[in-house]
């Protein structure tokens, strides 16, 4: 007989959302690496985004990209360790910290994503280039990708989560 007193673990059925966000990642990041030149540039829409395959030996916004190569062993281990530590804590959200788990999947699959990366190439594969284009000047947004998309959303889904009202079963 099934013990519906034991919900724990229930945060574990959003990892098809980690799943997910792994594989638009690297099958995105996949398909910009076949068919673009490194820097080349693709307009989408003129003035606002472009494709442009950039590799990033650092974290994001590029920091430590220019150090000899430990970042990349760094960031790895710090992913691995958040990576655990995120499972851990799907593993023991309950079925009303659904919001939370949303969140944490999310996260998760980006990290996972850009993991993949540091330990198979070196480096993260970013693409995702946004900017605005006046006739005086032009401002980019550090170049990113999907798994910095998921961790971002995930983030800010964090961010809402700490101010809700948790006392209130969903």
């Amino acid at each position: 007989m099934h013990d519906l007193g034991n919900t724990q673990g229930t945060g574990l059925k959003w990892l098809w959302l980690t799943a997910l966000v792994l594989a638009l990642d690297l099958g995105s990041k996949a398909v910009v690496s076949t068919y673009f030149q490194l820097y080349e540039n693709q307009p989408v829409i003129p003035g606002w985004f472009n494709l442009n395959l950039a590799h990033n030996n650092g974290a994001a916004f590029s920091f430590l990209a220019n150090e000899s190569g430990w970042q990349r062993w760094f960031f790895a281990l710090v992913a691995i360790v958040v990576s655990t530590i995120i499972f851990f804590w799907l593993k023991k959200l309950q079925p009303h910290e659904r919001w939370l788990a949303i969140a944490l999947s999310l996260i998760l699959g980006g990290a996972l994503g850009n993991l993949w990366d540091r330990l198979t190439l070196g480096y993260v594969v970013d693409f995702l280039d946004f900017y605005y284009q006046s006739d005086t000047k032009t401002i980019h947004w550090p170049a990113f990708n999907i798994a910095d998309t998921a961790i971002s959303i995930g983030a800010v889904m964090m961010v809402i989560d700490a101010f809700r009202d948790n006392s209130v079963q969903r």
